[in-house]
């Protein structure tokens, strides 16, 4: 039957580059979109997934990592006598504006952490270490927020919220999903945006060696008045939710996706179709000769997949193309083995369905109407 099902697409080139178009057309829009859809969502909940291994103490309003309340720092004491509980670090997380000489204001979130341990900050930076955040003035910087920071050198100096600043370590794509990441000491975190010495934003909570991360979240809970702790998975989890709850972007992306979806199908079915009826003299002799309807249905649906895999291959290499083309921009995307394995099956439906399209008029075509042609 593959023989058999090459030879057919081999015979007839034009509409097997058609349908191989429309394969690869589906893919790459579909995983382009997913791509975008990733980063976003990757960008949503970056605070939590850059510093992980906390229980995430906040403000019992919050539903969003990204939209925080100050909290007294006397909490932090309450919280450490709770059981399991083996250290509490404070962080001080809030917006400011970037501004060098000439230049316009940039929004920027700071993201304040304690030394020595610094707890909530990357476990390492690109360029400069924790210790280098300590001087007055020391941040850290993106290398891929060019637009904010124009002169991401180490040693730059600029200004926030009209206080001066300069480069005192570099970060690699650690970025949110609406404004840069720059982390600094707690204390000049709240220099910067005039804030109280005795408020934070968050509180990180290291579990006890041996204590149950969920049972200290629900001790937290039970007794800490006026915070809600999460865990990690939870908290960016509900980020996420948050923010594609009160957006367009699972419209937007969604309608995109969708769209390729339902054009592949239709150029897949189209081509097939145009294919079987220039062939119904072929497909009549087979049936004539005694070829069942069910063989006739697995020849189609195995050219589908002839063109669905090549087509697949074609596409995920344009997409890999438009990620590194992206990731030069710092909009940095990975895919799973889980989702690839998904993806693939995808493609392959859409090539069945059009299949199953075109296998219609071969299956109502009589045997002996091969007489007739």
């Amino acid at each position: 039957m593959l023989r058999t099902a090459w030879k057919f697409l081999f015979y007839d080139k034009a509409n097997s580059l058609g349908a191989l178009l429309g394969i690869v057309v589906s893919t790459f829009l579909i995983g382009q979109q997913i791509s975008v859809f990733n980063f976003i969502t990757d960008g949503i909940g970056k605070i939590v997934t850059t510093a992980p291994g906390y229980i995430w103490v906040l403000d019992n309003k919050t539903q969003n990592i990204n939209d925080l309340h100050p909290l007294d720092v006397r909490i932090q004491y309450q919280i450490a006598s709770l059981p399991g509980v083996q250290k509490v670090y404070p962080v001080y997380i809030t917006n400011g504006y970037v501004q060098y000489e000439g230049g316009d204001k940039e929004s920027v979130k700071l993201i304040g952490v304690e030394p020595p341990d610094y707890a909530g900050a990357p476990a390492g930076f690109f360029a400069g270490t924790h210790q280098d955040l300590l001087p007055d003035g020391g941040i850290s910087v993106d290398l891929y927020e060019e637009r904010v920071f124009p002169i991401t050198d180490l040693g730059a100096t600029f200004e926030i919220n009209g206080k001066r600043a300069y480069v005192a370590a570099q970060t690699k794509g650690v970025r949110g999903f609406a404004r840069a990441f720059s982390y600094t000491t707690i204390d000049r975190a709240r220099w910067f945006a005039n804030g109280s010495p005795y408020e934070a934003t968050v509180f990180l909570v290291k579990a006890a060696p041996g204590a149950s991360p969920a049972q200290v979240r629900d001790a937290i809970n039970d007794n800490a008045f006026g915070v809600r702790a999460w865990l990690e998975g939870e908290l960016r989890r509900t980020s996420v939710i948050f923010y594609l709850k009160h957006s367009s972007i699972v419209l937007a992306i969604g309608t995109m996706v969708v769209f390729a979806f339902i054009s592949g199908i239709a150029i897949v079915g189209l081509t097939l179709y145009s294919s079987a009826i220039d062939h119904l003299r072929d497909y009549g002799t087979m049936k004539a000769i005694g070829a069942t309807n069910g063989y006739i249905r697995k020849l189609i649906y195995t050219q589908a997949l002839l063109f669905g895999v090549p087509g697949f291959a074609i596409g995920q290499l344009l997409i890999r193309l438009f990620r590194t083309a992206m990731e030069r921009q710092g909009v940095l995307v990975s895919f799973t083995l889980e989702f690839q394995l998904a993806f693939f099956g995808l493609i392959c439906l859409i090539a069945l369905l059009g299949a199953a399209f075109a296998s219609r008029r071969v299956i109502r075509l009589e045997p002996a109407a091969v007489f007739r042609f």
